[in-house]
């Protein structure tokens, strides 16, 4: 049949292909395992947050309301 041709070779490609390096296709990350310290004080921090998000007042929203409404 017909001669196979040889494919042209890019040379930038050729110059840089030493620069690219082969990495796994699935990334594998795992956390380590947190200290009896670390979940203790993570736990209180989260406690203070949601205390704060319970009993803490916007005033932000309660503004931007009365602007609305003297807009109107």
């Amino acid at each position: 049949m017909g001669k196979k041709k040889n494919k042209k070779v890019n040379p930038r490609k050729e110059r840089y292909a030493k620069f690219k390096k082969d990495r796994p296709k699935v990334m594998n990350i795992t956390s380590p395992d947190p200290s009896p310290d670390e979940i203790k004080h993570r736990q209180e921090d989260e406690m203070t947050i949601n205390r704060f998000l319970r009993f803490s007042k916007n005033p932000f929203t309660k503004t931007i309301k009365e602007r609305k409404a003297k807009s109107k």
